[in-house]
Order: structure tokens, then sequence, then C-alpha cells
């Protein structure tokens, strides 16, 4: 009967107390309140507590020595080199065998002509295990964390429908532009910015002034009928870390885009290229620049009849407009040099756009074009026979050529 109460008392004591204890103070409790009881100790304080009889043990060991055996370690439970190793140390080639899965499919990273990271964490981890480096998903995020990728990717995933054959795309845009790049020829990127107010209209992000003086703005975003919108397109070099963006005051239409890409290559990329044999361009599926939009076609033939080099397309694949190299080189570049600051003019748009800089190297081209691009053209079946267009065997409708008619 005593033995029952000495357990029930201990047991009662150490549920009060164990909210409160880490690993090693459960021990020291433990090996405390078996001292006390002196022999069989161990046993009843490991029936009440839980804390097994090898623990008590290592406690007691503790006590004996009458010192902190962790002292210089005070955030630490366990000695140094305790506890199940990191899976990293057990398997040495885990994150090697890593970065082979991602780096076909890897975007974001400077120093590549195009990369993406579209596979999922659970895809990836179960490669990884059928490869014979068993591995959970949370330990594939943290690696890839450690390696310098941020969730954001791995949000962009998820956006948009879910194309059977969209990582494959992304690997063959991805050799195409190492293939042309190694050649010295030009891969750019383009797309449209988001259409911008122009007027004292309040824009997201902060500027340094003077405390208590804000720069005051419209409190409605109705638009200025006089100012209008500013529709900027934009031209990202990929191998040379340059943009250039056209600020369109009339409509975004297919007919700006293109027109758009000849002023980059009259003004910057026949100059930086005078050797080029052929022109890559990678593009958002939708929009002006849409893989089954005729008047893209059209436009880019009469591109291709005057700069007399051919021009090979590729689509991103259906959504992943975010994923165009353009929108994380130049386009979030620009947004943060003029947040905060309100874009009353045309001309404060190109010149805010022109001081965009990075500390990877970036320069940004802009200037005003106050062309009118009426919309609704169309192009006829007869029109469109005449465009001398090759699809290439892997989707044709996301990788096509389009060769000039030589006079």
């Amino acid at each position: 009967m005593m033995i029952d109460d000495d357990i029930e008392q201990i047991r009662t004591r150490f549920e009060k107390l164990s909210w409160t204890l880490d690993e090693r103070m459960r021990r020291l409790f433990a090996a405390a309140e078996a001292s006390a009881i002196g022999r069989g100790g161990v046993t009843k304080v490991a029936q009440a507590t839980g804390v097994s009889r090898r623990a008590i043990h290592a406690g007691l060991n503790d006590l004996l020595a009458k010192e902190n055996p962790i002292a210089c370690q005070p955030k630490r439970i366990r000695k140094v080199g305790a506890g199940r190793k990191s899976v990293t140390e057990t398997d040495a080639e885990l994150v090697t065998e890593l970065l082979k899965l991602v780096e076909p499919t890897t975007r974001g990273d400077p120093e590549s002509p195009l990369r993406w990271t579209c596979k999922s964490l659970r895809t990836l981890a179960g490669e990884l295990t059928a490869n014979g480096h068993p591995v959970s998903y949370p330990k594939v995020g943290d690696l890839l964390r450690e390696l310098g990728y941020s969730l954001q990717a791995n949000r962009k995933v998820l956006e948009g429908t879910d194309h059977p054959d969209r990582n494959a795309q992304f690997e063959f845009i991805s050799d195409q532009a190492k293939q042309r790049i190694a050649a010295g020829n030009p891969v750019i990127s383009v797309d449209t910015k988001k259409k911008e107010l122009v007027g004292a209209y309040k824009n997201n992000g902060t500027t340094w002034r003077p405390e208590g003086e804000p720069e005051p703005v419209k409190v409605h975003d109705f638009i200025d009928k006089e100012l209008g919108r500013a529709n900027p397109y934009g031209v990202y070099d990929v191998a040379s870390n340059t943009g250039w963006v056209s600020v369109g005051t009339d409509h975004d239409t297919v007919s700006f885009a293109v027109e758009t890409i000849r002023r980059w290559w009259n003004s910057m990329g026949k100059q930086r290229y005078p050797a080029a044999s052929e022109l890559m361009i990678t593009a958002d599926g939708g929009g002006s620049n849409g893989s089954r939009v005729r008047l893209w076609k059209w436009e880019l033939q009469r591109l291709t009849d005057e700069i007399k080099i051919p021009i090979h397309i590729s689509h991103l694949p259906p959504g992943t407009s975010k994923w165009n190299k353009i929108e994380h080189r130049l386009f979030s570049h620009i947004s943060m040099n003029w947040g905060g600051q309100p874009l009353i003019s045309h001309e404060v748009i190109v010149n805010l756009i022109a001081g965009t800089t990075t500390r990877k190297g970036l320069k940004a081209h802009a200037e005003l074009d106050n062309s009118s691009y009426p919309s609704g053209v169309k192009i006829s079946d007869a029109e469109f026979e005449q465009i001398r267009i090759t699809r290439n065997e892997f989707h044709g409708e996301w990788n096509y050529r389009i060769d000039p008619n030589f006079i």
C-alpha cells in the first residue's frame, strides 16, 4: 500500500510540473525523486512519470557529478552530437541529386538563361526516394530554402491549369535558350506590364519625405480623360541583363507589342548582336502575344522580313504567366523603383523606368510611344497562309519558327 502511495504522490507532483520541464529537467526531476526514495526508487519513479530507467540513471549521474554537463551551452538540452543525425550527413549525395532534379525546371537564377522551379515538394521528395535517397517533403523544402529558393516560387506553381507537359515545355525553353545564347544569338522575354493610371494617384510603396508631409494624391482612382493610362510593354534581353520598355498611350495591341520588339532590335539588338543568325522570343501563352493570335504571327512575319533573320517563338505553358523571365528580372524592379511615387505624367513614368538599376547590373531603357494602334484588326485565311511558319515537333502550337521572305 505504501508503494502505491509513493507512486501516486510522485505522479501528482510530476503532472503539476511536467508542462514546464524540458528533456533534461524531466530526467533531473525523476532522478531527484528516485534518490529521495532510495532503494527501488528508480522503478517507482519510472512507473509514476513514464521517464525511462535509462534516463533516470543518466539524471542520477548528473546529480552525482554536481555540475551542469552542458554549462558551456546553456540553450542546448543534449550534449553535442546527441540525437539523430541530419539526413544530409547520412546521405552526402542528397543535395547534389536534388539540384539535378530542379536544375532543368528552375527559375529565378540570374546566371542561367531561363530557369524555373515548377515541381512540387512532394514530387521532388518522391523522385529522390525512388532514386535511393529517402527524404520527406518538408526536408526538401528546408534544403531548397538553404539553397536560396523562396516559398513564393512554390506558391506560383499552383497558378493556373496544370498541363501534363508543363515541365517538359519549361525544359524545352531552357535548352533552346542555352543553345542560342551559346551561339551568340539573342534571347528575349517579352510581356505587357500592368497598365497604370496617369495622374496624381496613390502608388503603393514609400519614399523619404519630411516627417508629416506625405505627398497628396487623389482620394478616388477615376481615370483622368486627358492623361488616360500608360501601357508599358517590355523586352528583356536575357544574356545581357538589359531591358527596353515602350510606354504606349493608345491600345495595348499586337501591333504595339511587335513594334516594341522592332524598336528594341533597331536601337539595341542589332548593335549588340551584329552576327546574329536567329532571334528567340519567349512569351506568355495569352494576351497580345498569345500563341493562338493570328495577328501576332502576321506582325512577326513583317518583322522578320525587315531584320532578315528567322524568329523562333516559344510560349510558356497555360497558367504560368507570372513565371515569365521579364516579370522577375525587369518589371519587379521597375515597380520597386517607382514605389510610393505618383505617376503624374507619361514622361515621369518613362524617366522612372529608365532609372531602374540593380546590383546585378540591370540596365533599362524606356521611351514614349504616342502612335495609334487600332484594336480589332483581323487576319484573313489568305493572309495567314502567307506566313512562313514552321512548327516544332514538340508542341508546335507553343514552339514555332517564322522565316523571312528574302528578296
